[in-house]
């Protein structure tokens, strides 16, 4: 630049041109290539979701080409300036110390993410910290009421740069707790995420990809982006009114629903079903096999939106495992459990019957056809003359493994997938089954453990059938009893009614204090209500009543407004899987989802989802006006809090375990190490949910729905199952 204009302004100086002296200071300025457009400056890719985020909500955001001194020093002084990792995580952010010096010379704030460098220490170390179980936890008041410090925040297949730093606004750190890191920050290898020194902040991992990577709760993490910007545009007020995020709930809170929305809903929960790929199909048998090995940790990559589509005649795998990539997609469990291929049958019937898909009712049949032939259920359990016969094995790799809760489930969707089809070709199977479970429960009706066939078929069914075993924990025992109770009622066999009755009996006697529970207690509840509301069938006597109007009063004293039925621990004693005892413990057992009674989480694998189911029957069987309202409640929650996703295919349909209606979002502890917080499950949540809706659309009820499946003939011709001499 010459000095031209320096002359110029000389030479009007003292004759009164203040208007041209201030014009040419500007255009001095101007041509010196120091001035930038005002607003805040970004380096990146600008298909982020933090870019993104920035233009939906209007802030005035302006894209440099690069990070090369001359560029930097053409922002504006006191600026703002956010660079992004580009090459997250492969690659690190090319920051050097020359454009630090720069940007602290000119006082503009940075967000830097993933850098190559550190400002005032050089080099980053270069290997990676890769966190599995770990989550974010505050521990600064930099973001104000709104996320306290020890505040948890999720984040999925992160990988940091491990530095130190005396003061992390966030820290990576493996926590027991289901919103605050209950346990603090001890015992536990903490590693800075975000800190800031002067006015750069850095953040040893990537946070600009929130919505791809599915960053939750989404409340919380609206407020550290708003946090953040809020410091970078020295705004204390910083808000950010705009905020999308996939998946989410297909309704708010108390969103009206149309007319249809239940038959919307089960036909998005059938459709599921094969969007998710999880129905196995013969062009990818090897990776099946492959992933599922011996059955001790069957997980994988997601299964191709590219890969056919099974028929259910290999079957239908669980379903996804709660772990999330960064590119939002879950891992697989490539399982085939035998409970899971029932359910899933009666659930697809359950819908191809109300919306008259006929795809749904051939797939239905074909998975009842596996589960009883190709499934490995009977594998071992098809000898007449051993006193396993008529059982059904966990899993395709354990067989041998025999849980009298999966045999009930299985059973029963398959008995109301038969009566759906008009099938009565599994009807020998069904019943054998009922009764190998009865033979194979003590005098007083309990299982007590799960059974191991080659034990059952050393000592014979009479060994068990002769024990004296109670124990009164409903997850495990109570649905063979609604079992005996549906055979009874199709058969007459008094010994079914009797030994249901004698072990409901033990179990309302023990009722509350004394009962086991798994993952808390108001799951126990949602089980134990079926057969009470299936006894009143039978016995609609005062004392009958008053046994399902405790239970069931006590599950729905927990239901809320929006008609999720919340969840709740019970004595810790006698809790099979209580919360987390430290912080090392989170993650290596399975676990409740919340921590504290008062957590607003719902459960969809353990409570609401069978409850629902239940509580149908209950309202049925009882004539009593609030189970009915409280079903409906629940089913339009169920509704609302469905996935809809447009990113990913294979969970929208879908629901998930956990759901925070505080925040009316996907979130909760994801301390269980094998159905966490973001699983799905083809059985036990989707199939009841889906076959339960499919009722309620019908004011009906499966009882009545089975009513007419005449199983006389069958069960005389297996009454040497029990009355062997």
């Amino acid at each position: 630049m010459t000095d031209l204009p320096f002359k110029i302004l000389l030479s009007l100086q003292g004759k009164g041109y203040h208007f041209f002296l201030l014009f040419f200071v500007l255009l001095i300025h101007c041509l010196d290539g120091v001035s930038s457009p005002q607003g805040l400056y970004y380096f990146g890719r600008q298909d982020s979701d933090l870019f993104r985020l920035l233009r939906e909500n209007g802030v005035e955001v302006n894209a440099i080409e690069s990070l090369r001194p001359n560029e930097v020093k053409r922002l504006p002084d006191h600026g703002a300036l956010l660079v992004v990792a580009d090459g997250y995580p492969s690659s690190r952010t090319a920051v050097s110390e020359e454009i630090y010096k720069i940007i602290q010379k000119k006082s503009i704030r940075l967000y830097v993410e993933y850098p190559e460098t550190l400002p005032g220490r050089g080099n980053a170390p270069e290997e990676v910290f890769q966190a599995t179980l770990e989550r974010g936890v505050v521990t600064a008041p930099f973001f104000g009421g709104g996320l306290p410090p020890m505040s948890i925040l999720g984040m999925n297949d992160c990988q940091l740069i491990p530095v130190a730093h005396p003061a992390p606004l966030i820290v990576l750190a493996k926590v027991a707790g289901f919103d605050k890191a209950e346990y603090g920050l001890e015992n536990t290898e903490v590693y800075p995420l975000l800190f800031r020194e002067e006015n750069i902040m850095v953040c040893t991992s990537s946070l600009s990809d929130f919505s791809k990577g599915r960053f939750a709760p989404v409340q919380s993490w609206q407020v550290v982006w708003q946090s953040i910007l809020g410091w970078l545009l020295q705004e204390e007020t910083f808000h950010l009114n705009h905020w999308t995020f996939d998946p989410q709930p297909s309704y708010s809170e108390y969103a009206p629903l149309n007319d249809d929305a239940r038959l919307q809903s089960v036909k998005r929960g059938a459709e599921w079903f094969y969007k998710s790929r999880l129905l196995l199909h013969p062009e990818w048998k090897n990776e099946w096999l492959l992933f599922q090995g011996d059955g001790k940790a069957p997980f994988g990559p997601p299964i191709s939106q590219e890969m056919p589509v099974g028929d259910g005649s290999m079957g239908i795998l669980e379903g996804h495992a709660s772990e999330i990539n960064r590119d939002g997609s879950q891992q697989y469990r490539y399982w085939i459990r035998t409970d899971v291929q029932g359910e899933a049958a009666y659930a697809l019937a359950a819908a191809g019957n109300l919306l008259q898909d006929s795809l749904s009712m051939k797939t239905a049949e074909k998975l009842v056809d596996f589960l009883f032939t190709d499934s490995k259920s009977r594998s071992l359990t098809s000898d007449r003359e051993k006193g396993s016969y008529g059982l059904l094995g966990w899993s395709y790799t354990h067989p041998y493994v025999i849980y009298a809760d999966d045999n009930a489930r299985a059973v029963l969707g398959a008995i109301g997938a038969s009566s759906l089809l008009k099938e009565d070709r599994w009807d020998k199977l069904i019943v054998e089954n009922i009764l190998a479970n009865f033979r194979t429960t003590s005098r007083q009706g309990f299982q007590g453990q799960w059974l191991r066939e080659e034990n059952v078929s050393e000592k014979g069914w009479k060994y068990y059938f002769q024990q004296d075993v109670i124990r009164p924990h409903p997850h495990f025992e109570s649905w063979m009893w609604a079992c005996y109770l549906w055979l009874y009622d199709k058969t007459g066999y008094q010994p079914l009614l009797e030994k249901a009755k004698m072990a409901i009996r033990l179990t309302m006697e023990a009722y509350p204090d004394k009962w086991r529970w798994t993952n808390g207690i108001q799951q126990e509840r949602a089980r134990m209500i079926l057969p009470l509301a299936w006894l009143l069938r039978l016995e609609d006597t005062e004392e009958h009543r008053t046994w399902l109007t405790r239970v069931a009063d006590d599950l729905l004293e927990y239901q809320q407004p929006n008609g999720a039925l919340m969840e709740a621990l019970g004595d810790a004693s006698l809790g099979s899987y209580g919360r987390s005892g430290s912080n090392a413990d989170y993650g290596k057992t399975e676990a409740p989802l919340i921590f504290h009674n008062g957590d607003k989480v719902a459960d969809m694998l353990y409570t609401n989802n069978f409850a629902f189911f239940a509580l149908n029957e209950a309202a049925k069987s009882s004539g009593i006006p609030r189970y009915q309202s409280a079903t409906v409640k629940l089913s339009e929650f169920l509704i609302r809090i469905q996935v809809r996703s447009d990113v990913h295919p294979d969970l929208e349909g879908a629901w998930f375990r956990a759901f925070d209606y505080g925040r009316w979002d996907y979130w909760a502890s994801n301390a269980d190490a094998g159905w966490g917080a973001w699983c799905t499950l083809a059985g036990w949540i989707q199939s009841w949910i889906v076959a339960t809706q499919s009722l309620v659309a019908q004011d009906a009820s499966f009882w009545d729905q089975t009513a007419d499946d005449s199983l006389q003939d069958v069960f005389d011709a297996c009454r040497w199952m029990i009355e062997e001499e």
